[in-house]
C-alpha cells in the first residue's frame, strides 16, 4: 500500500479541487456505464469545465508552477497537458470515445501533478511563497450542479 502524501497547508485546497476532478472523471465513466446520453453527460462536463477546471489550471500556471524554474520538465509537462486537456474540452459534440478520452488524461494528469510536481514544489518552495498561494487561491469550496446527476 502507498504511503500517503503529506501536503503543504497551502497546496491543501488545489489537492482538494484535484479531488473533485477525479470525482468528475468517476462520474464520466459511471455515467458511459450506464448508458447515459453523452449530451447528457458532456453538459455537466462543460459546466466542471468552466466553473471549476480553467479557474483551477489558471491559478496553478500562474503561481504555483512560477514557484519552481521556468524551465523544469515537470512543469512544462503539466503546462503540456493543460494545453491537451483544453483542447479535448473544445472539442464540439462529445461522444463517449472524446468523454472516456477526458477521463483518462485528466485522471492521470492529476496524479502527475499530486504524486511528483507538487511533491516537487513543497520541497523547493520557501515558506512565504506558499502562503502566498494561500491567499491568492479563491477559497471557494466546490459547490456540485445536481441539474443531472446522471451518476446516481
Amino acid at each position: 500500500m502507498p504511503v500517503p502524501i503529506k501536503r503543504h497547508q497551502s497546496l491543501q485546497p488545489l489537492s482538494r479541487d484535484h479531488h473533485d476532478a477525479l470525482l468528475l472523471c468517476w462520474k464520466i465513466r459511471k455515467g458511459i456505464s450506464k448508458n447515459v446520453e453523452a449530451k447528457r453527460i458532456q453538459q455537466y462536463v462543460d459546466w466542471f469545465i468552466t466553473e471549476h477546471l480553467l479557474p483551477h489550471f489558471k491559478m496553478e500556471e500562474e503561481y504555483v508552477f512560477t514557484l519552481a524554474q521556468k524551465n523544469n520538465p515537470n512543469v512544462q509537462q503539466a503546462i503540456a497537458e493543460h494545453a491537451a486537456l483544453v483542447k479535448l474540452f473544445n472539442t464540439g459534440e462529445k461522444n463517449y470515445i472524446l468523454l472516456k478520452s477526458i477521463a483518462d488524461l485528466l485522471e492521470a494528469h492529476i496524479r502527475f501533478e499530486e504524486r511528483v510536481l507538487f511533491n516537487e514544489i513543497q520541497s523547493i518552495a520557501s515558506e512565504e511563497q506558499l502562503h502566498q498561494v494561500t491567499l491568492l487561491h479563491n477559497g471557494i469550496s466546490f459547490c456540485e450542479n445536481e441539474a443531472d446527476v446522471f451518476w446516481k
